[in-house]
């Protein structure tokens, strides 16, 4: 089991007193999943991924990374972590942004050099490893970004709704190219979205969450095959996961 979560919970202190970010969280994420955790604003999606890797801590129950506590994990660099915004420095070329863990590592020039090259080749940037981020679409900027999470070589992978911000023309060639990435790589991935179409799209199990405190509501097995074009979202089979999904949205709201 990669992630399992036991009665997690996480509450935050404020001026305005105590906030109930998750609520007796119970989740087991197996190897090799795409996992999509969808719900409304403020549900604790991006917290439960924080916790995950160690950026925030839990007030209640527990939570295992890999079999170990997200502390120990994080210091195994067990996971890659794709933020909403590529986070990429303007003054390094994007092979050099891509590189920078691999430095922090302590990896030899040559070692860095071969996974370098290696992760531009994967995300489709051939070719522009010496362009700057400034000289980059937003699409790929963030390849650009979720090459340098997979630089770690890590089985496990955390996207923080890392398409939000780009045009559904962009948006849809790059769920493409995540799925094709994930059926080459075998990681386990862990994925935010607001969107229902993606995350039917992307994901073999969808983790439905409730606004604050965050609860799951629905936990929901894709049984669409593992060949995706994007004409799937047409078909019943996809409208039928999709419609169960907005049920766990909803059902999340009467609970409120």
């Amino acid at each position: 089991m990669v992630i399992k979560a036991d009665k997690l919970n996480l509450d935050f202190e404020t001026n305005d007193g105590v906030v109930h970010a998750l609520r007796d969280l119970d989740l087991e994420i197996g190897a090799g999943e795409f996992v999509s955790f969808i719900g409304p604003s403020g549900c604790g999606k991006t917290t439960f991924l924080r916790v995950i890797a160690d950026l925030e801590t839990p007030t209640g129950g527990s939570i295992a990374v890999n079999g170990k506590p997200p502390e120990q994990a994080r210091l195994a660099r067990a996971y890659g972590y794709v933020f909403q915004a590529p986070a990429l420095l303007s003054w390094r070329t994007i092979a050099r942004n891509i590189s920078l863990p691999l430095e922090i590592m302590g990896l030899s020039r040559g070692e860095q050099q071969e996974r370098v090259e290696r992760m531009i080749n994967l995300v489709g940037l051939d070719g522009f490893g010496g362009k700057f981020p400034w000289q980059l679409s937003g699409g790929m900027q963030q390849r650009a970004s979720i090459a340098r999470a997979l630089a770690f070589d890590a089985d496990l992978l955390l996207m923080d709704e890392p398409f939000g911000a780009l045009d559904e023309i962009v948006r849809d060639h790059l769920n493409e190219k995540l799925l094709q990435l994930w059926k080459k790589t075998g990681k386990t991935i862990c994925f935010v979205t607001h969107s229902i179409p993606e995350a039917v799209y992307l994901s073999t199990k969808i983790v439905v969450m409730s606004p604050r405190p965050g609860r799951i509501t629905d936990v929901i097995t894709s049984d669409l095959p593992d060949d995706r074009p994007l004409d799937i979202r047409e078909t019943p089979k996809f409208l039928e996961i999709a419609q169960r999904v907005r049920e766990g949205l909803r059902e999340g709201h009467a609970d409120d």
